[in-house]
């Protein structure tokens, strides 16, 4: 069903994986939530005027042939338009039946709207992200949308698949993007439960708060990004960088932390990103040059893994994982809401003197 953010998107990443995808679009005019080049290629699209009874029984028609149907509606809505689970599931009991919303399909927040940032912020997710003494950073809307909400929609769909390869029964996944960030977060409740994780952002292992973990600005403006947790990766960082830690505190007490920060910050600032690339190159110190996004299609380890496609003159990134047997079709272009209309309703039955009568009744576009 048309939408926006991680409905779409997992139905792309079905897609890329090799599935037949129709979207339902809605009649202009309608907040379809637009097409995006991206999260809407590989499929095709069908307009239908789901307020009118003609077309939902169009859509039932496909669900009866169909192995998922995947919607974002807030809950209650799909019910209301007439295609609800337990109407779709009578007419398809092998269906699998997505549901991907922020709240969840119960609960006291369920029928609230939000976004990406209203999730991860109650989830412990957003508190621990950015500088100490700062304010909570949003990371973009990788971490609700398309983490904890598309990702664990496509895993509940592929799970579900499996699981009726032996029941021969569809069931309904209640994909709600707080349970995923949660779920996401479960190695950080575990580190907070040992002790190793306090409640300041900033100040921890992986969120900035050790030196050798952190991004440094270099002498053009751009950034290094260093990861050298282990002790032999540490001392590769230490020598690149020419400081010498003889007669310091060891890598883990944190009451060096901060005059070690000062000293790496002030090396790397002494040259530019490409030069400290070329410096760390082929070592193993986990340090690797800040990307911005034009760039990243051009950088050699992508470009040798063909991690960015072109899809009708649009550079986008490729599908994922990688699998030794089976490789993806050739991409295609995101269609125009109902351009495949007429196909589609030929292939349940539908002559083009019905689909002109289901047209001029706005049934269908």
């Amino acid at each position: 069903m048309a939408g926006l953010g991680p409905a779409p998107f997992s139905a792309m990443l079905l897609a890329d994986l090799g599935a037949d995808v129709i979207r339902i679009d809605r009649p202009p005019g309608s907040q379809a939530g637009g097409l995006d080049r991206v999260t809407c290629r590989n499929r095709r699209s069908i307009v239908l005027n789901l307020k009118q009874e003609d077309a939902v029984a169009i859509l039932l028609e496909l669900v009866a042939e169909a192995d998922v149907l995947l919607e974002g509606f807030r809950p209650g809505v799909a019910e209301r338009l007439g295609f609800g689970p337990d109407v779709c599931l009578a007419r398809n009991p092998r269906l699998i039946y997505g549901r991907m919303t922020g709240w969840g399909q119960s609960g006291p927040l369920s029928d609230r709207p939000g976004h990406d940032i209203n999730y991860i912020a109650v989830t412990g997710a957003l508190d621990a992200i950015g500088t100490s003494g700062g304010r909570p950073v949003p990371p973009l809307n990788l971490v609700g949308d398309f983490g904890g909400g598309a990702l664990y929609l496509t895993v509940g769909v592929l799970a579900a698949l499996h699981e009726r390869n032996r029941s021969g029964r569809g069931q309904v996944i209640d994909a709600a993007m707080v349970d995923g960030v949660v779920s996401l977060m479960s190695m950080v409740y575990e580190l907070q439960e040992l002790g190793l994780w306090t409640g300041e952002r900033g100040t921890n292992l992986l969120d900035g708060g050790c030196p050798f973990y952190d991004t440094y600005r270099t002498a053009d403006g751009g950034h290094m990004a260093v990861g050298a947790l282990e002790p032999q990766f540490f001392e590769i960082l230490m020598n690149r960088l020419g400081i010498d830690r003889a007669g310091k505190t060891g890598q883990y007490d944190e009451s060096g932390w901060e005059e070690m920060r000062r000293q790496i910050a002030a090396v790397f600032a002494s040259r530019t990103r490409d030069e400290w690339t070329v410096v760390f190159a082929e070592t193993d110190a986990c340090v690797t040059p800040v990307l911005p996004m034009a760039e990243v299609p051009g950088y050699e380890h992508h470009a040798v893994r063909g991690a960015f496609i072109d899809v009708a003159g649009s550079t986008q990134p490729g599908s994922a994982p990688r699998f030794s047997r089976t490789v993806p079709d050739r991409p295609t272009p995101q269609p125009s809401p109902g351009e495949h209309t007429d196909e589609i309703l030929a292939e349940i039955g539908i002559d083009s003197s019905r689909a002109g009568d289901l047209r001029s009744r706005g049934a269908v576009h």
